[in-house]
């Protein structure tokens, strides 16, 4: 027996030693608090050879501590005809660092990545789903991919979300010595460089970093955990060249590439004189085309090189009739210049950060819309939307630094910024309460430009998809609903209207001799988030906006009001709030007005939030009393 189990501790000990030590009870108690998932180990690796070829190598292992970790539990990295995937290699360890699984190439699935509503693209994936009902568990995985066109470089950020810790992660980039570039770090990261032969090699690193509690409203970690943005100044990409030095550049480039005359069919140049020929303006002009392109075009996306970034011409999306972002702005910019309204497209981040004016680069944008300059109102127009009225930008892209392409270059702009009077909703609602406490209750609400964003989706449900959202939606004691109707009477606002009929069996509570009446129906703040004792991260509510709430209650005869609360009044640096309520005969008007802006605030505010909050909760279920008249 002594010589078969001696053997056996020796193989035991060899293999232990010939892989990493990847159990569970090696993370360090202060990485495991609060955390989901930790990230063992990451290492990334981006060698520049030229502007347009570069190698970079990935290799991780990330420990999946419960369920809440599962998003974490897979890999896939895109690639097209510019770049290829290969070194594929992973495995799975059980929380004792015992390896239980071990994956080869062919186990990574290899697919089309073409996305919902994209017809042209030629991005495919690899991808490899860790599959383990067991916690906790570690998977790693490591890749190489090569590059033969290039429009940015890898950023890094080793803390992706909330509930991830670190205990190691390293970025490594290499660049020629004759090439330059650009880069952004978080405040306090330490950046080591040196030379190695005929490269210069940067690199930023971290570790042990615990893992942050999901905080409320949060605007991101980039203020409390490191990251580095990098971007070339000089880049090629599908046989085109371009300098990313500054944003006037930037714009050069996209300009030179979509500078092609566009010519549209003789057909269409008819169809548009015939619908503008009794236009009495330019506005009315681009309002016509506008309706036209909405009412005669789809979006599909194109990502085919440098199809990604360049138009598709306009005589081809008129013989289609469909186009992605570029294309459809680059037609409606075609068909303003064929009744000569001057227009220029505009490069935008579609719900992502401003445009950095010190830090020119392409992976900011994502999306392009047309500017029209007009002399007293100058408009944004959307192309991609078959719905929204002229000129009405998505809430995603107000207020936003975007990218003017004009002749001259790339001209920074901003975005009209959207105040809260604008995010707006409007509610009267009238109550008739019988002598038994039932009510008929009639509700006509408005909601206006980043509300109306929101809503507007119901005006194209089937009348059973807006009963069960509505369902979902009121919160009004024994409902039903009787009827319900949605339009946007003008067509030009962005304005959705909504009316709602319902019955409620009890509408009054009962205490005693007495009859409690809560007086805000329909739009109370239900809940008050707790306070954080050491936030880490900076808050925004997701928009600004202004709630006018009025309703109307006919007090049911043989009953008296004997109690009403007094006017309530909040102010503070995020919003305001008030509350009236007036007797007149027989009725009771309630009026609740709310406004919230939506500035950035730092996280040692959080709790005066949450103080507001708390008023304002107090206030939304303040109740009236009535009494039988004897």
């Amino acid at each position: 027996m002594k010589k078969l189990i001696l053997p056996f501790f020796v193989f035991l000990s060899l293999y232990s030693k010939g892989q990493a030590d990847y159990a569970v009870a090696k993370i360090a108690p202060e990485l495991k608090q609060n955390a989901a998932v930790v990230i063992r180990m990451e290492q990334e690796v981006f060698d520049l050879k030229s502007i347009s070829q570069a190698t970079y190598t990935y290799k991780t292992a990330i420990t999946i501590l419960n369920k809440n970790g599962e998003g974490a539990s897979s890999f896939y990295d895109f690639y097209d005809r510019f770049s290829s995937i290969y070194n594929l290699k992973a495995a799975m360890y059980d929380a004792n660092g015992v390896k239980i699984k071990e994956y080869k190439s062919a186990d990574f699935k290899d697919r089309s990545a073409i996305s919902d509503g994209t017809i042209y693209e030629d991005s495919r994936v690899k991808q490899l789903e860790f599959l383990n009902s067991t916690f906790p568990y570690t998977i790693e995985y490591s890749y190489s991919k090569d590059y033969t066109g290039l429009t940015s470089y890898p950023s890094w950020y080793p803390v992706s979300s909330f509930g991830y810790a670190v205990e190691k992660s390293d970025y490594t980039f290499k660049i020629p010595a004759s090439m330059s570039f650009k880069y952004l770090k978080s405040k306090g990261l330490t950046t080591d460089s040196s030379t190695v032969k005929d490269k210069t090699v940067y690199k930023w690193s971290c570790e042990n970093l615990a893992a942050l509690e999901h905080e409320p409203l949060s605007v991101g970690l980039r203020n409390v955990r490191p990251w580095v943005n990098l971007a070339p100044n000089e880049f090629e990409y599908d046989n085109s060249k371009g300098n990313l030095e500054n944003w006037k550049n930037v714009g050069e480039w996209l300009y030179k590439l979509n500078s092609e005359k566009q010519l549209l069919p003789e057909a269409t140049k008819a169809k548009i004189a015939a619908l503008t020929a009794t236009a009495n303006s330019p506005k009315e002009k681009i309002n016509i085309l506008y309706k036209y392109l909405q009412a005669n075009t789809r979006y599909v996306s194109v990502q085919l090189g440098i199809g990604g970034l360049k138009p598709i011409n306009a005589d081809k999306v008129a013989a289609v009739n469909y186009g992605d972002c570029k294309a459809l702005s680059n037609y409606m910019k075609a068909m303003l210049d064929e009744v000569g309204i001057p227009s220029n497209l505009v490069v935008i981040g579609s719900g992502m950060p401003s445009l950095n004016p010190k830090f020119a680069s392409l992976n900011q944008a994502n999306h392009m819309i047309l500017f029209v300059p007009l002399e007293k109102d100058s408009l944004w127009l959307e192309c991609t939307n078959q719905q929204i009225p002229m000129g009405y930008l998505s809430y995603d892209c107000s207020d936003k630094n975007v990218l003017l392409v004009t002749a001259e270059g790339g001209k920074l702009v901003k975005t009209p910024q959207y105040r809260p009077v604008d995010n707006f909703q409007q509610r009267k609602i009238k109550i008739a309460i019988n002598e038994q406490g039932a009510a008929a209750i009639d509700i006509d609400s408005e909601y206006g430009y980043a509300q109306y964003e929101g809503n507007y989706g119901m005006l194209f449900k089937e009348p059973v998809e807006q009963r069960k959202s509505l369902m979902n939606q009121l919160d009004i004691p024994n409902m039903e609903l009787v009827s319900f109707s949605y339009l946007q009477a003008d067509k030009n606002r962005p304005v959705v209207n909504e009316k709602i009929t319902v019955k409620s069996s009890q509408i009054l509570t009962h205490g005693a001799d007495k009859v409690f009446l809560t007086l805000n129906l329909m739009n109370r703040r239900e809940r008050v988030p707790a306070k954080a004792t050491d936030r880490k991260t900076y808050f925004s509510v997701p928009y600004g906006y202004q709630d006018q709430d009025e309703i109307t209650y006919t007090i049911p005869t043989g009953f008296k009001v004997e109690f009403l609360p007094k006017e309530v009044n909040i102010t503070s640096e995020f919003g305001q709030y008030t509350m009236l309520v007036l007797q007149k005969d027989n009725t009771l008007i309630y009026k609740r007005t709310q406004t919230m802006n939506n500035k950035q605030y730092p996280p040692e505010k959080y709790n005066e939030l949450i103080e507001f909050y708390k008023k304002v909760y107090q206030a939304d279920k303040l109740k009236g009393v009535l009494a039988k008249v004897n």
